[in-house]
């Protein structure tokens, strides 16, 4: 089984990052994990899609098909999801190829705040409804006043989320696993 973890913001050293790199470490070993990176996505524009789509945007929807589930991490600002995320999600929701549909996607979130990140994940469930991404309904992982929750290079520490984070994980290969079931790929 392989997934994809996408983080939501382009900061070097993002909190939501910081929690895509943690679930690297808390997945089992039989799991291959690799993390796409939408900093080179150009602003959507219908004007450049057609096809073929710009390279950037093949190869991020490239790695989504090939994933068997996808882990969104993201940020929250102004009460939603950031625009550089919803442009990766515009960019791979369009063209022929789309690659969210019916894939199993797990959403999680950070800030420095005291919500973590609630209205973000809000909005993105919402979203990926929208392009028939399939979201694991529970747990919520909403972790907030992450800077006190992180080590030095963004990692989460604090045991109460990562008992959380475990069992989100834990419930997502089982998603992924009935999901792949019901579509005759296991």
């Amino acid at each position: 089984m392989h997934i994809l973890g996408i983080s939501g913001s382009l900061r070097e050293k993002s909190y939501n990052t910081g929690l895509i790199r943690t679930a690297s470490l808390l997945l089992p070993e039989d799991i291959t994990f690799s993390i796409a990176s939408i900093r080179d996505l150009p602003l959507y524009d219908g004007d450049l899609d057609v096809d073929p789509q710009p390279p950037a945007v093949v190869e991020f929807k490239k790695h989504i098909e090939q994933a068997d589930g996808v882990l969104i991490a993201t940020p929250e600002y102004n009460y939603s999801y950031p625009g550089v995320l919803k442009n990766a999600i515009d960019w791979a929701s369009r063209g022929t190829t789309r690659p969210f549909h019916d894939k199993p996607v797990a959403i999680v979130g950070a800030s420095p705040g005291n919500f973590g990140a609630v209205l973000a994940q809000t909005d993105l469930r919402r979203l990926m409804y929208a392009v028939s991404g399939v979201v694991v309904p529970r747990p919520e992982l909403l972790v907030n006043n992450v800077h006190s929750k992180v080590d030095g290079h963004g990692i989460i520490t604090d045991e109460a989320t990562l008992k959380v984070y475990r069992t989100l994980l834990t419930n997502f290969i089982d998603y992924i696993n009935h999901s792949n079931l019901k579509r005759g790929l296991s």
